[in-house]
C-alpha cells in the first residue's frame, strides 16, 4: 500500500511472513517469533503500523512495515527463502 504523505510503501506483515515460512497461521508464527528475538518485540511498535486496508470484505485494520521494517523482521525468519533478504540489507547499511 502506498502513502502518498509519507511518500512510502508499506507491505502486510502476515503476508511475508506467511510466503517467506509457508506457515499455516503466519499470526502465531509471528508471535512466537517475537518471543525468540526480545530485540524485535521491543521495537515492535516504532516497526509496525496499523492501517486500514482495503479487503474484497471491507476495510481492514492490518498490521504494515516500510521496507526498512520487513527487512528487520524478515531477519528474524529462519528460512532459506529470507536469506537473499538479508544478504541485500547488509548493502545497504
Amino acid at each position: 500500500m502506498w502513502d502518498d504523505e509519507q511518500e512510502k510503501w508499506y507491505f502486510c506483515v502476515v503476508d511475508v511472513v506467511e510466503s517467506l515460512t509457508e506457515s499455516v497461521n503466519a499470526t502465531d508464527y509471528i508471535k512466537k517469533m517475537k518471543k525468540r528475538d526480545p530485540l524485535l518485540a521491543q521495537g515492535w511498535g516504532q516497526i509496525v503500523t496499523p492501517l486500514s486496508v482495503p479487503t474484497p470484505g471491507g476495510k481492514q485494520r492490518v498490521n504494515c512495515a516500510t521496507a526498512e521494517g520487513i527487512l528487520r523482521i524478515i531477519q528474524s525468519v529462519p528460512s532459506p527463502k529470507a536469506e537473499p533478504f538479508c544478504k541485500s540489507q547488509r548493502l545497504f547499511t
